[in-house]
């Protein structure tokens, strides 16, 4: 039987993301000032979509955001789940090639957004749909795949399950995460999935704290995301309001990120490759995680106000602060809501990859094993 301290956090975890990715579809694009005036207020759950002329409005057009719908942050994190499952061991980036792309391009799923059933691949969009354009189409290395693809957080936004895995072994989720990242990404959105993993997995850990789980992306993180989440962090400390530090956080965000204040018009230099820069999203989740001091709900909305790309943002902070708390600190009645209107089992897959963990840490440790056993022979140890 799986541990049930394991499914808890698991459950925790991938809910608390969904329910994270949802809440943000709703304000994905807009600013906090824009967020306001459309709620009349600050959002404190689910709300509707920001564009009642949804099917119409550009740029959203034509996907039903809010509402309790899921977006493609957890359409993603679903289809890799169902790799781990399948397989029942770590992965690498021949499975993203072998058994990710089939999936998403055979796999039926009901897709929220777009009101219909569907294969995953034709909700995602342009920077996720190049995994299958240069994996399937192409038939690129699946190691340097990512290569031509923008820089954006879409390979960060679906790690949570190697960070449960791999729970409580950091070091190993970033390396199991750059691993499958490289079909993907390059540059500092492979490093931000390699970090959030990472996250995901301190977080999973009996003991483990919003600071703990920082402190961890800085043991593993390189070149500007670690920058990044240092000046998040730095600038963070004293808050204890997520939503009044919202200009604190974008402020300590700006000089690494490439997209610039008119979020919807990026400049020419934005979601290119550079050891200088990071994703937004990621640092923006830990820093609200950080002033939450790990609630979830605090730091979820936090994450949704802050808009821009809202849902990958409280996405990681949702995976993050479920993975700390399990699953009684996700609001249930949000994840009844986010269920049914999304039409989606939200724990039935979150149990399967705990008892996939177990697994593979049974796999490992014999692995370990007789690694020891071969090196005490060669060095006379034994």
């Amino acid at each position: 039987m799986t541990s049930a301290a394991l499914v808890d956090r698991s459950i925790g975890c991938l809910v608390g993301a969904a329910v994270g990715d949802a809440l943000g579809g709703a304000t994905e694009g807009a600013l906090p000032e824009q967020i306001k005036a459309r709620y009349g207020g600050w959002v404190d759950g689910l709300v509707g979509p920001f564009h009642e002329d949804w099917r119409t409005a550009r740029p959203t057009a034509p996907y039903h955001k809010g509402d309790g719908h899921i977006t493609d942050d957890t359409l993603m994190t679903q289809a890799l789940i169902r790799v781990y499952v399948a397989k029942r061991d770590h992965l690498d980036a021949y499975d993203i090639a072998e058994r990710l792309v089939p999936d998403l391009m055979n796999h039926r799923v009901y897709i929220p957004d777009m009101e219909r059933e569907a294969v995953t691949l034709h909700r995602l969009a342009l920077a996720e749909r190049h995994i299958v354009a240069s994996l399937f189409h192409a038939h690129a290395d699946p190691r340097e795949a990512g290569h031509g693809n923008i820089v954006n957080c879409g390979a960060a936004m679906y790690m949570a399950p190697i960070g449960i895995v791999n729970a409580a072994n950091p070091a190993g989720a970033y390396a199991e995460a750059i691993e499958i990242a490289g079909a993907h990404q390059i540059s500092y959105g492979r490093e931000a999935a390699g970090v959030f993993a990472a996250a995901v997995a301190e977080a999973m850990a009996p003991g483990a704290t919003a600071a703990s789980v920082v402190d961890a992306t800085l043991a593993v993180a390189k070149d500007g995301t670690r920058q990044a989440i240092e000046a998040v962090r730095d600038a963070v400390r004293g808050q204890s309001d997520c939503l009044e530090a919202i200009p604190v956080v974008r402020a300590a965000i700006a000089p690494y990120d490439t997209v610039g204040e008119a979020y919807r018009q990026p400049g020419l230099g934005a979601r290119r490759p550079s050891r200088l820069h990071s994703i937004e999203e990621l640092p923006a989740a830990l820093g609200m995680l950080l002033i939450a001091d790990g609630d979830y709900a605090k730091a979820v909305l936090g994450s949704v106000n802050y808009g821009r790309d809202a849902d990958s943002t409280a996405t990681m902070a949702g995976a993050i602060a479920g993975a700390l708390g399990g699953e009684k600190a996700v609001p249930a009645d949000w994840a009844e809501t986010v269920a049914t209107a999304s039409r989606v089992d939200l724990h039935g897959p979150s149990r399967e990859l705990a008892a996939v963990a177990e697994e593979v840490f049974a796999a490992d440790l014999r692995r370990r094993g007789e690694h020891a056993a071969r090196f005490a022979s060669l060095t006379g140890a034994a």
